[in-house]
């Protein structure tokens, strides 16, 4: 368990419910949560019962960053069809992710987190849903990994069971029956998920979206995760294509189809959302469902800006995801803070993204989508003491008029210092639990196996 310790001397915006922000602030850390937070130096009697200090001068200190959606094992994938719009990528990437084995899972989760942890990221949702037949615990694999590093993790069973010979898109190879889809989202769930306040393993039930799935499967996984008490999540609205297909085959559109299956609601978050309507947007918000923004894949396959304004407007809760990192090469999600604060302003114009309403995306925002804005998201007595100390002292952010910008605009600062749980993670912008060049060679190997 983490000891007493006062992060002290940084820019410190908390991102409470008021904004609060302290030019020169201080957090007090205890048994891994928050205790205290003030402005200027700390009080003598604070500085006595937490003898263990950290110097945040020349930092900006926030909330870990929260990332709600990825495909981890894409790691082992990336720089893959590079020009495809998003059908035509998962046609040319399904044959080799169909390989994929409890250690290859492992070995791509450990290197797609450990670049999101060197990014600030102290919680990492998963959506794996391609599981062959005889592959192993690959949910478990998964949370081994981040369980090594330190992080946080919001895994989730997916599934698909619409095979090509349906009429869906993966190959009905890369498929599993409805009842085997079904039966192992509750056993994911009954053998890893920790419901508990300072959790750092939840699963969620995850049918992947609506042309790789059943009706049958998305109703039937709606019941069994309200049944279980965890949450939901797939993939809507994100490609003009998807927006045929359900058209198409269900008369309807993407959300009016999920929504006719019980998908939408305060325990569902959907990644991309990119082709909502005004009414869809309004309708997330009165109904309180997630949303997973992933700018740069969004850009990187072609599929276009989600309407993020209207959404935040509308009050649903909206949060950051890398996705995939055969979709965004970069893996970083500090970096999708400043992509998504453009990407607005490109859509909707210049003051469509403040970037403070971009940084709260990756952390209160996240922490609503998963479910977790009681425990962490922010700084603030009683959460959890998941922080970033942002390194603003170097020559790319020397003499910055706002420290918040540096973060927001900039190029991503180095991370000085992140703690989750009160814990050491990362430490001068380098892992402190793993090894990272094992790591690399890891990844190597695995990639190297998954192709052949």
């Amino acid at each position: 368990m983490a000891g007493s310790t006062l992060i002290e001397g940084g820019y410190v915006v908390t991102m409470d419910p008021a904004g609060t922000e302290l030019p020169r602030g201080w957090v007090a850390v205890r048994g891994g949560r928050i205790v205290s937070v003030g402005e200027g130096s700390a009080p003598s009697d604070v500085r006595d019962a937490f003898p263990d200090r950290i110097d945040a001068t020349g930092a900006l200190v926030t909330p870990g960053l929260i990332n709600t959606h990825h495909h981890l094992y894409q790691w082992l994938t990336r720089g893959w069809a590079q020009d495809s719009i998003l059908f035509d990528w998962l046609v040319a990437l399904y044959p080799t992710w169909s390989r994929i084995d409890e250690g290859t899972a492992g070995a791509a989760g450990a290197g797609a987190m450990a670049v999101l942890a060197r990014s600030g990221c102290t919680t990492v949702g998963d959506h794996h849903y391609i599981f062959p037949r005889g592959s192993g615990d690959i949910v478990g694999a998964i949370a081994h990994e981040s369980r090594a590093l330190g992080l946080r993790l919001h895994a989730t069973r997916g599934s698909m069971d619409l095979g090509e010979s349906q009429g869906g898109l993966p190959p009905d190879f890369a498929v599993e029956t409805t009842d085997d889809a079904l039966a192992a989202s509750a056993e994911a769930v009954t053998r890893h998920h920790d419901g508990s306040f300072d959790s750092m393993v939840r699963v969620a039930i995850a049918p992947c979206s609506p042309f790789s799935v059943t009706s049958d499967l998305l109703r039937e996984s709606a019941t069994l995760a309200r049944d279980l008490h965890v949450r939901l999540h797939t993939h809507g609205a994100e490609t003009v294509e998807e927006e045929a297909f359900c058209r198409e085959r269900f008369g309807m559109s993407p959300t009016d189809y999920l929504e006719s299956l019980g998908w939408l609601g305060p325990d569902v978050w959907m990644a991309h959302c990119v082709h909502l309507s005004d009414e869809d947007a309004a309708r997330f918000g009165a109904t309180g469902t997630g949303v997973a923004h992933c700018p740069s894949s969004n850009a990187r396959l072609a599929a276009g800006i989600a309407p993020v304004r209207a959404l935040l407007d509308a009050g649903a809760p909206v949060g950051l995801g890398v996705d995939g990192a055969a979709s965004n090469e970069h893996g970083r999600l500090g970096s999708e803070i400043r992509q998504a604060a453009l990407l607005a302003r490109l859509r909707d114009g210049a003051g469509a993204m403040p970037v403070r309403d971009a940084l709260r995306m990756a952390t209160t925002g996240g922490a609503r989508v998963l479910g977790r804005e009681r425990e962490i998201g922010s700084l603030e007595a009683g959460k959890l003491a998941d922080i970033v100390l942002w390194e603003l002292g170097e020559v790319e952010h020397a003499g910055i008029a706002d420290p918040v910008a540096a973060l927001g605009l900039g190029s991503l600062p180095r991370v000085r210092r992140m703690l989750v749980q009160g814990e050491d993670v990362v430490v001068d912008g380098h892992l402190v639990r793993a090894d990272e060049r094992q790591i690399a060679g890891r990844v190597v190997e695995a990639a190297a196996r998954l192709r052949g």
